[in-house]
């Protein structure tokens, strides 16, 4: 039986997705669980695995297109099925023209007529991608030089009216639309805004609008923190950061206060049961999120290598759709871009984010003396619905404490 790939849904909030590239191409033999297609979601690009094993039969999302969640993208048929000699569909040479212009297999088209037409294609298309048949630029009438035209000035051939044969748009409606004479040199377009960076901004924004934000800010002396760092790279062997003994110092501090583990959502604060660690984590474009899955159950060593994997990843671009799932509470260190402290935004549902500053040298007391010690800036941002200050200032003294005597996981 022949299986679906459908685009999928990887947060609350995604309604469309878009296909970035098929690493498999219509014929092609894969298998259950190998790469398909990249796909760009709300935060990052992943890698879609094929959800069955047998022959690529149909691709009706192409590159380029943004399909709504839900919607089918291609076909894999069962392992051993035949595929259709072209001659034993009747379809009229119209219709074959479309039909291999977006990877439909004419088998699967259905029509009330005894041979298939150039409509009943584009109803499949339709069908398939939740799409109107001329939406896409892909399936717009126009001359080479109205695209190339559309291309440089940013117009959108679906939203352009064409006056040219049969609908078609030429270039003089591009320069209609543009508000330009069609031989006028073009201006120069805006640096494109890829998908992450666009909901990014967008999350953040409604994160900051519609979620009261309050901070709390501890300085906090990282001596025996440091000292830890040195001794578990050296028994271990195994490459230790700060950013890993922060996760185990935050998970563990979660588990001692659940409430901040929570999630405000739909108007109710929400328990969770498991630690999901997101870190953020910056690449080419923008901010994504990859989430370490029960922190609090991880060794060091867990932590610095699914840690090393996520970050490594993230910046190629090889991310997995359960890699930035499910995260409750965000880690955001920007230690290494020699910044003292800062203050983040709350990753929505997420009661808290917690931001890390550089470690430096300062002049605290020590004993009653002023002495030179290393210290850090921990400021904790949190939605005031999800939390109090009090809540919040408890979570963040349990969080200072371990970090100034780590020995206090052991106990």
């Amino acid at each position: 039986m022949a299986a679906d790939v459908i685009m999928p849904a990887l947060e609350l909030a995604q309604e469309t997705g878009k296909v970035l590239r098929w690493l498999k191409a219509v014929g092609d033999t894969v298998q259950k669980g190998e790469p398909l297609v990249e796909i760009e979601t709300d935060k990052v690009t992943v890698e879609i695995e094929a959800p069955a094993s047998g022959v690529l039969r149909e691709i009706s999302a192409h590159d380029g297109d943004v399909v709504p969640v839900g919607r089918t993208i291609a076909v894999i048929a069962a392992t051993g099925e035949a595929a259709p000699s072209p001659g034993a569909v009747k379809a009229s040479p119209l219709a074959r023209k479309v039909a291999a212009e977006h990877g439909v297999d004419l088998a699967h088209v259905k029509t009330s007529s005894g041979r298939i037409e150039r409509a009943d294609v584009l109803a499949h298309v339709e069908s398939r991608t939740g799409v109107v048949a001329n939406g896409p630029l892909r399936l717009v009438a126009a001359s080479p030089k109205a695209r190339r035209l559309a291309a440089e000035r940013g117009v959108d051939l679906k939203l352009v009216r064409g006056s040219g044969p049969g609908g078609a748009v030429i270039a003089d409606d591009v320069s209609s639309a543009a508000g330009t004479a069609a031989d006028e040199p073009a201006a120069r377009p805006a640096p494109a805004v890829g998908t992450v960076w666009r909901i990014m901004a967008e999350r953040m924004t409604q994160s900051w609008t519609t979620a009261p934000h309050f901070y709390l800010v501890r300085e906090v002396n990282v001596a025996r923190l440091v000292t830890w760092r040195e001794r578990a790279s050296k028994q271990t062997g195994a490459r230790i950061t700060y950013t890993d003994l922060l996760v185990k110092i935050v998970a563990a501090a979660l588990v001692q206060h659940p409430r901040v583990n929570g999630s405000w959502k739909d108007g109710t604060i929400v328990s969770n049961a498991e630690v999901n660690l997101g870190l953020a984590v910056a690449v080419e474009d923008g901010l994504v999120v990859p989430v370490l899955h029960r922190a609090d159950t991880l060794s060091l060593v867990e932590i610095a290598a699914r840690r090393e994997d996520l970050v490594s990843r993230a910046q190629a671009g090889k991310l997995r759709p359960a890699d930035i799932q499910g995260g409750h509470f965000t880690l955001s260190n920007l230690g290494m871009y020699g910044v003292d402290a800062f203050n983040a935004i709350v990753n929505p549902p997420q009661a808290a984010i917690l931001a890390v500053g550089r470690i430096t040298e300062r002049v605290v007391a020590v004993n009653g003396q002023p002495a030179v010690q290393p210290t850090l800036v921990l400021t904790l941002s949190c939605d005031h619905r999800a939390l109090d200050g009090a809540r919040a200032a408890q979570f963040l003294g349990a969080l200072a404490e371990l970090v100034e005597e780590p020995l206090a996981l052991l106990v």
